[in-house]
Protein backbone atom coordinates (compact mmCIF):
# COMPACT_ATOMS: atom_id res chain seq x y z
CA UNK A 1 0.00 0.00 0.00
CA UNK A 2 1.46 3.31 -0.66
CA UNK A 3 2.92 4.82 2.09
CA UNK A 4 1.14 8.15 2.00
CA UNK A 5 -1.88 6.70 2.13
CA UNK A 6 -0.93 4.93 4.85
CA UNK A 7 -0.09 7.91 6.67
CA UNK A 8 -3.12 9.85 5.76
CA UNK A 9 -5.52 7.11 6.96
CA UNK A 10 -3.84 6.51 10.40
CA UNK A 11 -4.30 10.01 10.96
CA UNK A 12 -7.97 10.25 9.39
CA UNK A 13 -9.25 7.27 11.52
CA UNK A 14 -7.56 7.49 14.80
CA UNK A 15 -9.65 10.57 15.55
CA UNK A 16 -12.79 8.86 14.33
CA UNK A 17 -11.85 5.68 16.39
CA UNK A 18 -11.52 7.92 19.94
CA UNK A 19 -14.80 10.10 18.83
CA UNK A 20 -17.04 6.91 18.38
CA UNK A 21 -15.97 5.21 20.97
CA UNK A 22 -16.90 8.65 23.26
CA UNK A 23 -20.26 8.98 21.07
CA UNK A 24 -21.11 5.93 21.77
CA UNK A 25 -20.66 6.58 25.55
CA UNK A 26 -22.86 9.06 25.08
CA UNK A 27 -25.87 6.88 24.30
CA UNK A 28 -26.47 4.38 26.20
CA UNK A 29 -26.39 2.86 29.86
CA UNK A 30 -23.47 1.71 32.12
CA UNK A 31 -23.11 -1.64 30.51
CA UNK A 32 -24.26 -1.42 27.26
CA UNK A 33 -21.88 1.63 26.98
CA UNK A 34 -19.01 0.19 27.69
CA UNK A 35 -19.40 -3.30 25.96
CA UNK A 36 -20.22 -0.61 22.83
CA UNK A 37 -17.16 1.01 23.46
CA UNK A 38 -15.41 -2.06 23.75
CA UNK A 39 -16.90 -3.34 20.19
CA UNK A 40 -16.56 0.25 18.38
CA UNK A 41 -12.66 0.36 19.95
CA UNK A 42 -11.59 -2.88 19.29
CA UNK A 43 -13.15 -2.94 15.13
CA UNK A 44 -11.26 0.85 14.42
CA UNK A 45 -7.96 -0.98 15.93
CA UNK A 46 -8.33 -4.36 14.24
CA UNK A 47 -8.92 -2.12 11.13
CA UNK A 48 -5.83 0.09 11.61
CA UNK A 49 -4.04 -3.25 12.19
CA UNK A 50 -5.12 -4.72 8.50
CA UNK A 51 -3.48 -1.29 7.25
CA UNK A 52 -0.58 -0.99 9.03
CA UNK A 53 0.11 -4.99 7.60
CA UNK A 54 -1.23 -3.73 4.43
CA UNK A 55 -4.23 -5.41 4.17
CA UNK A 56 -6.12 -2.92 3.15
CA UNK A 57 -9.46 -4.68 1.73
CA UNK A 58 -10.01 -6.44 5.15
CA UNK A 59 -9.45 -3.28 6.63
CA UNK A 60 -12.19 -1.38 4.53
CA UNK A 61 -14.22 -4.34 4.96
CA UNK A 62 -14.23 -3.98 8.96
CA UNK A 63 -14.64 -0.06 8.54
CA UNK A 64 -18.12 -0.60 6.31
CA UNK A 65 -19.28 -3.41 8.69
CA UNK A 66 -19.00 -0.95 11.57
CA UNK A 67 -20.86 1.85 9.36
CA UNK A 68 -23.47 -0.60 8.71
CA UNK A 69 -23.71 -1.21 12.26
CA UNK A 70 -23.99 2.35 13.57
CA UNK A 71 -25.67 4.27 10.45
CA UNK A 72 -25.01 7.61 12.98
CA UNK A 73 -20.94 7.30 12.47
CA UNK A 74 -21.29 10.07 9.60
CA UNK A 75 -17.79 10.53 9.92
CA UNK A 76 -16.74 7.20 9.05
CA UNK A 77 -18.59 7.19 5.99
CA UNK A 78 -16.68 10.01 4.68
CA UNK A 79 -13.43 8.40 5.93
CA UNK A 80 -14.37 5.52 3.97
CA UNK A 81 -15.50 7.62 1.11
CA UNK A 82 -12.10 9.61 0.94
CA UNK A 83 -10.01 6.13 1.50
CA UNK A 84 -12.21 4.45 -1.88
CA UNK A 85 -11.41 7.65 -3.92
CA UNK A 86 -7.74 7.91 -2.90
CA UNK A 87 -7.51 4.14 -4.07
CA UNK A 88 -9.39 4.66 -7.19
CA UNK A 89 -12.35 2.91 -6.44
CA UNK A 90 -14.86 6.09 -7.73
CA UNK A 91 -17.62 4.49 -7.68
CA UNK A 92 -17.54 2.72 -4.58
CA UNK A 93 -17.01 6.52 -2.96
CA UNK A 94 -19.90 7.97 -5.40
CA UNK A 95 -22.34 5.26 -4.04
CA UNK A 96 -21.38 5.92 -0.58
CA UNK A 97 -21.68 9.91 -0.99
CA UNK A 98 -25.06 9.67 -2.52
CA UNK A 99 -26.36 7.23 -0.08
CA UNK A 100 -25.07 10.22 2.63
CA UNK A 101 -27.22 12.69 0.84
CA UNK A 102 -30.30 10.53 0.16
CA UNK A 103 -30.31 9.58 3.80
CA UNK A 104 -32.09 11.88 6.27
CA UNK A 105 -30.96 13.21 9.35
CA UNK A 106 -27.58 14.78 8.14
CA UNK A 107 -26.73 18.58 9.80
CA UNK A 108 -26.29 21.08 7.03
CA UNK A 109 -22.64 21.11 7.19
CA UNK A 110 -22.85 17.13 6.95
CA UNK A 111 -25.07 17.92 4.02
CA UNK A 112 -22.51 20.39 2.55
CA UNK A 113 -19.11 18.08 3.11
CA UNK A 114 -21.03 14.90 1.60
CA UNK A 115 -21.71 17.21 -1.90
CA UNK A 116 -18.35 18.30 -1.89
CA UNK A 117 -16.97 15.28 -1.51
CA UNK A 118 -19.17 13.83 -4.26
CA UNK A 119 -18.50 16.47 -6.51
CA UNK A 120 -14.71 15.58 -5.88
CA UNK A 121 -15.34 11.81 -6.81
CA UNK A 122 -17.03 13.18 -10.11
CA UNK A 123 -13.67 14.72 -10.90
CA UNK A 124 -11.93 11.77 -10.15
CA UNK A 125 -13.74 10.24 -12.75
CA UNK A 126 -13.84 12.53 -15.28
CA UNK A 127 -17.69 13.48 -15.11
CA UNK A 128 -16.89 16.96 -15.17
CA UNK A 129 -20.73 17.75 -15.83
CA UNK A 130 -21.74 16.53 -13.04
CA UNK A 131 -18.93 18.16 -10.56
CA UNK A 132 -19.85 21.26 -12.34
CA UNK A 133 -24.02 20.62 -11.50
CA UNK A 134 -22.74 19.97 -7.99
CA UNK A 135 -21.03 22.77 -7.14
CA UNK A 136 -22.41 25.39 -9.00
CA UNK A 137 -26.04 24.29 -6.49
CA UNK A 138 -23.81 24.69 -4.09
CA UNK A 139 -23.07 27.81 -4.38
CA UNK A 140 -26.25 29.16 -5.62
CA UNK A 141 -27.39 27.76 -2.30
CA UNK A 142 -24.46 29.00 0.10
CA UNK A 143 -22.14 31.49 -1.57
CA UNK A 144 -19.63 31.07 1.21
CA UNK A 145 -18.39 27.67 0.13
CA UNK A 146 -15.14 28.34 -1.26
CA UNK A 147 -14.43 24.95 -1.98
CA UNK A 148 -16.92 24.43 -4.43
CA UNK A 149 -15.97 27.88 -6.06
CA UNK A 150 -12.45 26.58 -6.11
CA UNK A 151 -13.63 23.20 -7.74
CA UNK A 152 -15.41 25.12 -10.21
CA UNK A 153 -12.42 27.01 -11.70
CA UNK A 154 -10.74 23.96 -11.91
CA UNK A 155 -13.37 22.63 -14.33
CA UNK A 156 -13.89 25.80 -16.28
CA UNK A 157 -10.01 25.77 -16.42
CA UNK A 158 -10.21 22.28 -17.76
CA UNK A 159 -12.86 22.77 -20.45
CA UNK A 160 -11.58 26.07 -21.52
CA UNK A 161 -14.59 28.43 -20.84
CA UNK A 162 -12.61 31.21 -19.70
CA UNK A 163 -15.30 33.52 -19.03
CA UNK A 164 -16.69 31.43 -16.45
CA UNK A 165 -13.07 30.86 -14.76
CA UNK A 166 -12.87 34.83 -14.15
CA UNK A 167 -16.68 35.38 -13.02
CA UNK A 168 -16.01 32.51 -10.76
CA UNK A 169 -12.49 33.43 -9.50
CA UNK A 170 -13.84 37.03 -8.98
CA UNK A 171 -16.32 35.20 -6.56
CA UNK A 172 -13.77 33.45 -5.19
CA UNK A 173 -11.90 36.74 -4.33
CA UNK A 174 -15.55 38.01 -2.51
CA UNK A 175 -16.00 34.89 -0.54
CA UNK A 176 -12.46 34.89 0.64
CA UNK A 177 -10.23 37.76 0.80
CA UNK A 178 -7.66 35.86 -1.40
CA UNK A 179 -6.36 38.00 -4.20
CA UNK A 180 -7.07 35.87 -7.32
CA UNK A 181 -5.58 38.82 -9.75
CA UNK A 182 -2.64 37.01 -10.93
CA UNK A 183 -4.84 33.70 -12.07
CA UNK A 184 -7.59 36.42 -13.64
CA UNK A 185 -5.16 38.23 -15.43
CA UNK A 186 -4.23 34.52 -17.09
CA UNK A 187 -7.35 33.59 -18.27
CA UNK A 188 -7.65 36.81 -19.58
CA UNK A 189 -4.65 36.73 -22.08
CA UNK A 190 -5.87 33.37 -22.80
CA UNK A 191 -8.86 35.35 -24.33
CA UNK A 192 -6.51 37.58 -25.60
CA UNK A 193 -4.51 35.25 -27.24
CA UNK A 194 -7.97 33.57 -28.82
CA UNK A 195 -8.82 36.81 -30.47
CA UNK A 196 -5.28 37.51 -31.61
CA UNK A 197 -5.61 33.72 -33.39
CA UNK A 198 -8.91 34.87 -35.02
CA UNK A 199 -7.36 38.49 -36.50
CA UNK A 200 -9.75 40.12 -33.54
CA UNK A 201 -6.54 43.00 -32.80
CA UNK A 202 -9.35 45.10 -30.88
CA UNK A 203 -10.98 42.43 -28.46
CA UNK A 204 -7.37 41.50 -27.74
CA UNK A 205 -6.33 44.68 -27.41
CA UNK A 206 -9.01 45.03 -24.90
CA UNK A 207 -8.58 41.84 -22.89
CA UNK A 208 -4.91 43.02 -22.22
CA UNK A 209 -6.46 45.89 -21.05
CA UNK A 210 -8.10 43.83 -18.21
CA UNK A 211 -5.60 41.41 -17.78
CA UNK A 212 -3.04 44.63 -16.72
CA UNK A 213 -6.00 45.69 -14.49
CA UNK A 214 -6.25 42.45 -12.57
CA UNK A 215 -2.38 41.98 -12.98
CA UNK A 216 -0.73 45.50 -13.70
CA UNK A 217 2.73 43.19 -13.24
CA UNK A 218 1.68 40.65 -16.02
CA UNK A 219 4.21 39.60 -18.26
CA UNK A 220 2.15 37.48 -20.28
CA UNK A 221 0.66 40.60 -20.92
CA UNK A 222 3.36 42.68 -22.23
CA UNK A 223 4.41 39.74 -24.70
CA UNK A 224 1.02 39.65 -25.85
CA UNK A 225 0.67 43.24 -26.01
CA UNK A 226 4.31 43.25 -27.81
CA UNK A 227 3.14 41.06 -30.72
CA UNK A 228 0.02 42.40 -31.17
CA UNK A 229 1.82 45.77 -32.43
CA UNK A 230 4.67 44.13 -33.89
CA UNK A 231 2.02 42.35 -35.79
CA UNK A 232 0.10 45.67 -37.14
CA UNK A 233 3.49 47.57 -37.40
CA UNK A 234 3.69 50.08 -34.69
CA UNK A 235 7.04 49.54 -33.62
CA UNK A 236 7.30 51.74 -30.59
CA UNK A 237 3.79 50.53 -28.71
CA UNK A 238 5.46 47.06 -29.16
CA UNK A 239 9.30 48.39 -28.02
CA UNK A 240 7.39 50.23 -25.06
CA UNK A 241 5.59 47.01 -23.87
CA UNK A 242 8.05 44.29 -24.68
CA UNK A 243 10.69 46.83 -22.63
CA UNK A 244 8.40 46.26 -19.75
CA UNK A 245 8.41 42.73 -19.54
CA UNK A 246 11.95 42.21 -18.76
CA UNK A 247 11.72 45.35 -15.83
CA UNK A 248 8.97 43.18 -14.33
CA UNK A 249 10.25 40.11 -13.84
CA UNK A 250 13.89 39.67 -15.65
CA UNK A 251 13.98 36.09 -16.70
CA UNK A 252 12.25 36.98 -19.31
CA UNK A 253 14.41 38.94 -21.07
CA UNK A 254 15.05 35.73 -23.45
CA UNK A 255 11.71 35.84 -24.62
CA UNK A 256 11.73 39.82 -25.68
CA UNK A 257 15.14 40.74 -26.60
CA UNK A 258 15.09 39.11 -30.57
CA UNK A 259 12.01 41.11 -31.70
CA UNK A 260 12.94 44.19 -29.30
CA UNK A 261 16.25 44.39 -31.28
CA UNK A 262 14.47 43.58 -34.70
CA UNK A 263 12.24 46.51 -33.72
CA UNK A 264 15.13 48.85 -32.69
CA UNK A 265 16.85 48.54 -35.94
CA UNK A 266 13.96 48.73 -38.10
CA UNK A 267 13.45 52.12 -35.80
CA UNK A 268 17.37 52.84 -36.22
CA UNK A 269 17.69 53.78 -32.90
CA UNK A 270 20.48 52.40 -31.49
CA UNK A 271 20.83 54.54 -29.02
CA UNK A 272 17.47 53.35 -26.95
CA UNK A 273 19.02 49.86 -27.71
CA UNK A 274 22.20 50.50 -26.22
CA UNK A 275 20.38 52.29 -22.98
CA UNK A 276 17.85 49.10 -22.42
CA UNK A 277 20.57 46.57 -23.03
CA UNK A 278 23.12 48.54 -20.61
CA UNK A 279 20.46 47.98 -18.04
CA UNK A 280 19.62 44.43 -18.57
CA UNK A 281 23.19 43.78 -18.23
CA UNK A 282 23.53 45.43 -14.71
CA UNK A 283 20.21 42.98 -13.90
CA UNK A 284 20.51 39.88 -15.99
CA UNK A 285 23.02 37.39 -14.96
CA UNK A 286 23.45 35.75 -18.55
CA UNK A 287 25.01 37.09 -21.53
CA UNK A 288 22.41 37.66 -24.23
CA UNK A 289 22.46 41.34 -23.70
CA UNK A 290 26.44 41.69 -23.54
CA UNK A 291 26.76 39.84 -26.95
CA UNK A 292 23.56 41.83 -28.10
CA UNK A 293 25.01 45.33 -27.20
CA UNK A 294 28.63 43.76 -28.72
CA UNK A 295 26.91 43.52 -31.82
CA UNK A 296 26.03 47.03 -31.68
CA UNK A 297 29.17 48.81 -30.77
CA UNK A 298 31.22 46.77 -33.45
CA UNK A 299 29.26 47.92 -36.14
CA UNK A 300 29.33 51.73 -34.77
CA UNK A 301 33.26 51.79 -33.29
CA UNK A 302 35.02 48.94 -34.53
CA UNK A 303 36.08 45.57 -33.22
CA UNK A 304 38.85 46.33 -30.73
CA UNK A 305 35.87 48.05 -28.69
CA UNK A 306 33.66 45.33 -29.31
CA UNK A 307 36.46 42.75 -28.05
CA UNK A 308 37.25 45.33 -24.87
CA UNK A 309 33.69 45.08 -24.22
CA UNK A 310 32.98 41.10 -24.35
CA UNK A 311 36.47 40.68 -22.46
CA UNK A 312 35.26 42.53 -19.33
CA UNK A 313 32.26 41.61 -19.44
CA UNK A 314 33.18 37.98 -19.51
CA UNK A 315 35.68 37.90 -16.80
CA UNK A 316 33.08 38.94 -14.47
CA UNK A 317 30.66 37.05 -15.55
CA UNK A 318 32.81 33.44 -16.66
CA UNK A 319 30.26 31.97 -19.78
CA UNK A 320 31.01 29.55 -22.22
CA UNK A 321 29.54 31.54 -24.81
CA UNK A 322 31.15 34.68 -23.52
CA UNK A 323 34.27 33.30 -24.23
CA UNK A 324 33.53 31.66 -27.62
CA UNK A 325 32.33 35.49 -28.85
CA UNK A 326 36.07 36.99 -27.47
CA UNK A 327 37.50 34.24 -29.57
CA UNK A 328 35.92 35.27 -32.77
CA UNK A 329 36.21 38.91 -32.24
CA UNK A 330 40.12 38.24 -31.29
CA UNK A 331 40.75 36.37 -34.24
CA UNK A 332 39.87 39.67 -36.14
CA UNK A 333 42.88 40.71 -34.22
CA UNK A 334 45.87 38.65 -34.26
CA UNK A 335 47.94 41.47 -32.44
CA UNK A 336 46.07 40.59 -29.40
CA UNK A 337 46.50 37.13 -29.22
CA UNK A 338 48.65 37.01 -26.35
CA UNK A 339 46.61 39.13 -24.16
CA UNK A 340 43.20 37.49 -25.16
CA UNK A 341 44.63 34.01 -24.64
CA UNK A 342 45.67 35.01 -21.15
CA UNK A 343 41.71 35.95 -20.58
CA UNK A 344 40.89 33.08 -21.86
CA UNK A 345 42.54 31.19 -19.59
CA UNK A 346 41.42 33.52 -16.15
CA UNK A 347 37.93 32.64 -17.82
CA UNK A 348 38.78 28.68 -18.12
CA UNK A 349 40.01 28.43 -14.57
CA UNK A 350 37.03 30.43 -13.05
CA UNK A 351 34.54 28.28 -15.46
CA UNK A 352 36.13 25.40 -13.71
CA UNK A 353 35.65 26.84 -10.52
CA UNK A 354 31.78 26.88 -10.23
CA UNK A 355 31.46 24.08 -11.90
CA UNK A 356 30.11 21.13 -9.60
CA UNK A 357 32.67 18.09 -9.23
CA UNK A 358 29.46 16.79 -7.83
CA UNK A 359 25.99 16.03 -8.34
CA UNK A 360 22.70 14.29 -6.91
CA UNK A 361 21.36 12.07 -9.08
CA UNK A 362 18.13 12.32 -6.74
CA UNK A 363 17.77 16.11 -6.31
CA UNK A 364 20.23 18.03 -8.38
CA UNK A 365 22.01 18.84 -5.72
CA UNK A 366 25.45 20.28 -6.62
CA UNK A 367 28.83 19.90 -4.36
CA UNK A 368 32.28 20.39 -4.67
CA UNK A 369 33.67 17.53 -2.15
CA UNK A 370 31.98 14.35 -2.11
CA UNK A 371 29.42 13.24 0.57
CA UNK A 372 27.62 10.05 0.34
CA UNK A 373 24.59 11.67 2.19
CA UNK A 374 23.23 14.32 -0.07
CA UNK A 375 22.80 17.43 2.10
CA UNK A 376 19.79 18.60 0.76
CA UNK A 377 17.66 15.71 -0.08
CA UNK A 378 19.13 13.22 3.01
CA UNK A 379 19.64 10.22 0.38
CA UNK A 380 22.32 7.92 0.60
CA UNK A 381 24.75 7.17 -2.20
CA UNK A 382 22.79 9.46 -4.83
CA UNK A 383 25.77 12.21 -4.98
CA UNK A 384 28.43 11.11 -7.14
CA UNK A 385 31.17 12.29 -9.58
CA UNK A 386 29.90 14.87 -12.26
CA UNK A 387 30.46 14.70 -15.90
CA UNK A 388 30.06 17.81 -17.57
CA UNK A 389 31.02 19.79 -20.86
CA UNK A 390 33.93 21.46 -19.35
CA UNK A 391 35.55 17.98 -18.99
CA UNK A 392 35.24 16.66 -22.63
Amino acid sequence: MNPGVLHYLLIALLPVAAASGWYAGRRGGALQTGHRVRRLTNTYFRGLNYLLNEQPDKAIELFMQLAEADKDTVETQFSLGHLFRRRGEVDRAIRLHQGLIARGGLSEEQRKYAMLELGEDYMRAGLLDRAETLFTDLVQADVSVPQALRHLISIYQAERDWEKAISHARSFEDATGEPMGVLIAQFQCELAEQARLQGDPPTARARIADAYAADPHSTRAGILEGQIELAAGNDTAAIRALERVPRQDIDYLPEVLKPLLDAYQRGHDTARARAFLAEMIERYPGFAPVLALSRIVRAEEGVDAARRLVSLQVRQRPSVRGQAALIDLSLELPADAPATLANLKQISDQLLARAPAYRCNHCGFGARAHHWQCPSCKNWGTVKPQYNLLDA
